[in-house]
């Protein structure tokens, strides 16, 4: 692992723990690799509340109340999805922040809407409005998009300790 990401991810932990925040996360695309970062650092239990690998629209579903219906308007890889995970994650969890994360890290998948490297983030924290952000890495491998999608929810996450 990146030796910079981990000190990063560190250092996020410290800032979350000085202010009693806890962190969830809901990642599709990124399988769980936010979370793993997170974890790899010790006592992280102190802040990470919980992880959801959502992989599947049907995941996404049961595990955080997307509706299905707003998967089948908008698609897995969208805005109100990624919105819809985060504050899913939310509400399933006891944690004060989550990161929501659906992309298409390829190398298949892509379309002309919806090209490989298309990444869609929701970031919820309690009493704020959701925020979203929207990459286009481009077809740079499946481990570069996936990787490039973790750094972009630490920036995240970074983001949401100065809300507010």
């Amino acid at each position: 692992m990146n030796p910079d990401l981990k000190q990063r991810a560190a250092d996020l932990l410290k800032a979350y723990e000085r202010k009693g925040l806890k962190i969830a996360t809901a990642e599709s695309c990124t399988g769980g690799l936010v979370a793993a970062l997170l974890t790899e650092i010790a006592g992280s239990s102190t802040v990470v509340e919980r992880g959801f690998v959502t992989y599947s629209n049907e995941a996404k579903t049961e595990l955080i109340g997307v509706s299905a219906d707003l998967i089948a308007a908008h698609g897995a890889v969208s805005e109100p999805v990624a919105r819809a995970m985060a504050e899913g994650a939310l509400a399933h969890s006891h944690a004060d922040v989550a990161v929501g994360i659906t992309g298409i890290a390829g190398p298949g998948g892509g379309s002309a809407a919806k090209p490989v490297g298309l990444v869609h983030f929701g970031l919820a924290r309690k009493g704020f409005a959701t925020i979203h952000l929207e990459r286009r890495y481009g077809d740079l491998g499946r481990e570069a998009v996936r990787s490039s999608a973790v750094e972009d929810a630490l920036n995240l996450f970074e983001q949401a300790l100065y809300l507010g």
